[in-house]
């Protein structure tokens, strides 16, 4: 994504939103942002993630149609249907194809190719469900199917749940995409108006500023004993320095954007990092305890300095997306998490959690219309996306700060 089109997404992100009382007030140009009064830090104490799970039942039960009773245990028993998921696909290996936390039900369900690795499945305690296509196969299905559809691909992934390949494109392509791609095996056209872009725009989820852009910080952590924060790829692209309400935060180390979309910045000592992310109720942050890489179906939050604290679920896994730059050209970005939660310009970087676990880093997502606001506000689908937060500490020999 070129500068200008960052600095338009800040710009009128800065104009449009009243920022909460969390982080000091923004004026309209971030080029020019001025030291306002602060207001109160959150007090990281004061949650152990109680509210977190809390809100996410509440929207579960909302979203499911099920009692706020039912939906308290299914998001209390999300983090051990994480590690669950995990350690079965691991185990087996190609056998395996995706796994979800089924809608109607909230059992995790474990896709496999054959009936032996269904009973191993089943003895784990996990649902098996025994599907047509392998995990390679439809990795194939989706690299041919990207390869005829082209550059206006808007995004594509493996469905766990219906086992076949998504790709959507603009809705007044889809009737040329579905001739093109007509004889690949397992692949589901859909269309969008959205305009999908990058979201520019010390508690994780709050406000960072750098050449007159704004982003927000994902999670603070460690490297080799010294502090560190991680953001999104496009935000420290160039090797930024960071700052908040006028003071330095720190310089980009290292950053991956295209193809991934992450970076890890230095934090200079008069900063603290906690390992908290920042609710944006001016009180509260979200504890840390660590990361997981949750499941299809799983109810998650995110915190970032222009929509806030929102939550969705979890819809897809290694998404691939074409970002529109603004100028004509795409940004490729691979291995993303999509999530029917609202993101807008500016949350770009901020933190996703599940209960106290965190999950990855805004990297973009659908925008509609001429301020490019999130899905709900216009009765359209929300359509978001992060970058894995597991990928990040891996690349960088980070250590996630916990609390």
């Amino acid at each position: 994504m070129t500068r200008t089109s960052l600095t338009t997404l800040a710009a009128t992100a800065a104009i449009a939103t009243a920022i909460t009382a969390a982080i000091a007030a923004m004026p309209a140009q971030a080029s020019t942002l001025a030291a306002e009064a602060l207001s109160p830090q959150p007090a990281a104490s004061t949650d152990a993630g109680l509210s977190v799970a809390e809100m996410s039942a509440h929207w579960l039960a909302s979203d499911r149609g099920i009692s706020l009773a039912e939906a308290r245990e299914r998001v209390a028993a999300q983090e051990g249907q994480a590690r669950m998921a995990t350690s079965l696909e691991r185990s087996l290996g190609a056998r395996a194809a995706g796994s979800y936390i089924d809608a109607e039900s909230g059992a995790l369900v474990v896709n496999v190719v054959d009936i032996a690795s269904a009973r191993t499945v089943r003895a784990a305690g996990a649902t098996a469900k025994v599907v047509e296509r392998s995990t390679a196969e439809l990795v194939s299905s989706e690299r041919s199917a990207r390869a005829r559809a082209g550059s206006g691909v808007v995004s594509s992934y493996a469905d766990p749940v219906t086992n076949q390949v998504v790709l959507t494109v603009p809705t007044a392509r889809v009737s040329e995409v579905r001739a093109e791609v007509a004889g690949l095996d397992g692949i589901l056209v859909k269309g969008t108006n959205a305009r999908t872009t990058t979201q520019a725009n010390v508690y994780g989820g709050q406000q960072i500023e750098f050449s007159g852009y704004v982003c927000s910080l994902g999670f603070n952590a460690t490297r080799g004993g010294s502090q560190v924060f991680i953001t999104a790829g496009h935000c420290g692209e160039g090797y930024q320095t960071f700052r908040k309400n006028g003071t330095t935060l720190g310089t980009t180390q290292a950053y991956s954007f295209p193809g991934n979309d992450y970076a890890y910045s230095s934090l200079t000592p008069s900063w603290t990092g906690i390992g908290a992310v920042d609710l944006y109720d001016g009180v509260n942050a979200r504890r840390v305890t660590g990361y997981s890489n949750a499941p299809v179906g799983t109810a998650v939050c995110k915190s970032g300095r222009t929509t806030g604290w929102t939550c969705g679920s979890v819809q897809a896994k290694n998404v691939t997306v074409n970002y529109t730059n603004g100028d004509g050209t795409y940004s490729t970005v691979g291995g993303l998490t999509q999530s029917n939660t609202c993101t807008e310009g500016g949350d770009s970087g901020g933190s996703w959690m599940a209960s106290t676990t965190a999950q990855g880093v805004t990297s973009g997502g659908a925008g509609y219309g001429p301020n490019a606001v999130c899905g709900q506000k216009v009765g359209q689908p929300n359509v978001a996306y992060f970058q894995p937060v597991g990928e990040i500490v891996s690349a960088y020999g980070l250590t996630l700060k916990t609390s």
